[in-house]
Parts: C-alpha cells; structure tokens; sequence
C-alpha cells in the first residue's frame, strides 16, 4: 500500500508491466513513422516520462516539444481546461501528441484545436493509458499503450496533488 496525502493506493502495475506497453507503442510508432521527422509534444506533467521513453526509442530523427494544460484538481476532473505553456513553430510538421492518460477527453480536444491552429501537416495521438468507460469525445486515439477501468491512478508521471509522478510503477486509487 503507498500513502500519498489523504490516500492510499494499491499496486495496480510493475514497473516491467509499464516498459513492455511502452515498447509496443514505440514498435508502432517507429513501423508507422519512419518515414517521417515527427514532432513529440509531450503533455505536462504527466507525460514527461512517457515522451522521453517514446523518443529514446524512435529510430529516426525527431524533434520534442511539451505543452502544459490542466484540468485536474486532486482526483476529479473540473471539466475545463486551462492552457499554461503554449505551442509554436508546428506549421506543416508531423506530431505525435503524448500524453500519460486519456479519461474524457477534454485535453485531446483542446490539443486538437491547437494544432489545427497552428496548421500542422498531420498528427497522431498516443497514450499510455486509456479509460474507454470515461471517453466521451469522437478524437481517434492512434496509439493506446494500455486500457485500464476508469480508477484513479499514479505513478509514472501520474499524481495526486503533486505527489507520486516519481514512482516506477502503477498504483490505483484503493475503495474503502
């Protein structure tokens, strides 16, 4: 059991678990991009871990970039989002929007609208954990490391209130 504020958690993934899904992205990845110089735009915070994972693995040349938008607070989404970091400098590139986790979808759209701003030649979206029960938008997900029960999670750049993105493995949330 992990103990993160008010929480506590139960071990939900291994450390080894995490590294096979992310191989199989980056196998994906590398089949349906190498042909291309993608852009990584790796979601803050969460996805930081998983986007260097993703981009030490890609076997062509790559550029990385990060956004950071927010629609958390503590273990529910608030169902806005607010846009910290922004992007540029996009224009007619390939990206791959990386992102630790999708739920509802909410982030995806606001991704979506940005990069249709900033008119990029096409993008593909991947995750490392997807929650099909909690998805309400139409966005095609191309890349799904693991689909898992709409709980609450941390570790591997997952948190609760700021703590736990530092851990190797998976916890979810333990229902009392």
């Amino acid at each position: 059991m992990l103990q993160l504020h008010d929480l506590t958690f139960k071990p939900f993934l291994s450390a080894q678990e995490i590294e096979n899904t992310i191989e199989k992205v980056a196998e994906k990845i590398n089949e349906d991009l190498a042909a291309k110089q993608p852009v990584f735009l790796g979601v803050l915070n969460g996805a930081y871990l998983f986007t260097a994972e993703l981009t030490k693995r890609f076997q062509g040349n790559c550029e990385v970039e990060f956004t950071k938008l927010i629609s958390y607070e503590g273990t529910k989404t608030t169902g806005k989002i607010q846009n910290l970091i922004g992007v540029e400098n996009l224009k007619g590139k390939t990206v791959i929007v990386v992102e630790d986790i999708v739920d509802t979808g909410n982030t995806i759209s606001e991704i979506v609208k940005i990069l249709e701003k900033e008119a990029v030649a096409n993008y593909k979206i991947a995750t490392l954990f997807f929650k099909p029960e909690a998805y309400q938008k139409a966005h095609k997900i191309d890349y799904i490391g693991l689909e898992i029960p709409n709980k609450f999670i941390v570790g591997f750049g997952l948190d609760y209130n700021g703590l736990g993105r530092n851990l190797p493995e998976i916890y979810q949330l333990k229902e009392n």
